[in-house]
């Protein structure tokens, strides 16, 4: 769709992540440490457990609550500031769904059935799917817009969805006349959008894999994340001096994307450092690294699971916030829709 020319909106950053359980350095890198960077960078900013997308296939009533409290406990121990930052779940905040069905009835059955990760979700037994796995492309798009987010952190298989997003936002603009809601921008960048698995390096790295030597997850202590390390598979080959050395060899490129991402180094920055050397001796170099990154992050998620009430507290306080946010711009909603009372 076209954009129409729009008011300016102020700058609010939101995003969210699913609590599906087993914290990666993949979400790390990819999302959570992009949070992080955009809380500091002085933005207002709102991060949400988008738990309602979760159930969307089913979840264990017990395990979704552990996952939620321990993705709250990744956001913290990795550095959002509950005071700088406004942190919850998303079924706390009952305006999610109720503009998602303002939503439902202004998107397209074919928006939805054009989507990449419906038809790689529901494959060949979308019959069998549930509604919302159909339609919670417009849940996100109300998760953005009732808090008239102008910016979303999110890795590139997402980015269809803010395009999505944009189109609701800019039909129901048009649908009424109004220039209400913001077209929301994506935000991708980073080396490490995309952390690939540590045993094949064309694979995403995926808390789904059956080989936990895969992935590197958030709550591994130091002696374990240096094994991964020091076990990731690459090839017999020396380190390239410059990046496209690294042409097919994806392993060989996903550490040292890994390296740059966790130093805050280009892979040129990188390949100046270590090209020509063995992997023998770039391993140790990545594995120490890593542990110096991530190690803190995972005793201080174990601290903070082991006191539930003081991430149900964040939580509230940060669902009161938002509430204070969504309400006033769901009822602006309503009333442009014609719901009496609102």
């Amino acid at each position: 769709m076209q954009d129409t020319p729009q008011t300016q909106f102020t700058t609010r950053v939101f995003s969210g992540v699913q609590p599906s359980g087993g914290l990666t350095l993949g979400n790390y890198l990819g999302a959570i440490r992009r949070f992080v960077d955009m809380q500091d960078d002085g933005n207002e900013t709102l991060y949400c457990m988008v738990d309602q997308h979760a159930i969307t296939v089913w979840q264990d009533p017990a395990t979704l609550r552990r996952n939620t409290r321990q993705l709250a406990a990744g956001y913290l121990a990795a550095g959002l500031d509950p005071t700088r930052s406004i942190l919850f779940n998303q079924s706390q905040v009952a305006a999610h769904a109720q503009l998602a069905w303002v939503f439902n009835c202004v998107a397209r059955m074919g928006w939805m059935q054009r989507m990449t990760q419906w038809k790689d979700k529901a494959g060949k037994n979308q019959q069998n799917a549930s509604l919302g796995l159909l339609a919670y492309p417009s849940l996100m798009a109300a998760d953005i817009l009732i808090y008239h987010a102008t910016h979303v952190p999110v890795g590139e298989d997402q980015k269809q969805h803010i395009e999505l997003t944009r189109d609701i936002a800019i039909k129901f603009n048009n649908d009424f006349g109004v220039d209400f809601f913001p077209a929301t921008e994506p935000v991708i960048e980073g080396p490490a959008t995309r952390v690939m698995s540590l045993r094949d390096g064309t694979k995403k790295m995926s808390k789904s894999d059956p080989s936990d030597m895969s992935r590197i997850n958030l709550t591994d202590d130091a002696d374990t994340i240096a094994q991964k390390i020091r076990k990731a598979r690459t090839d017999p080959e020396a380190l390239p001096s410059e990046a496209k050395g690294l042409e097919g060899r994806a392993e060989a490129r996903n550490l040292v994307n890994i390296f740059g991402a966790l130093n805050e180094q280009s892979v040129d920055q990188v390949l100046a450092d270590f090209g020509g050397r063995q992997f023998s001796e770039f391993k140790p170099a990545l594995a120490d690294l890593a542990v110096a990154k991530l190690a803190p992050i995972s005793s201080e998620m174990g601290r903070l699971m082991e006191q539930p009430e003081e991430i149900d507290a964040i939580l509230a306080q940060g669902a009161e916030k938002a509430r204070a946010i969504a309400n006033p711009i769901l009822k602006r909603a309503y009333e442009i829709v014609g719901f009496v009372g609102a």
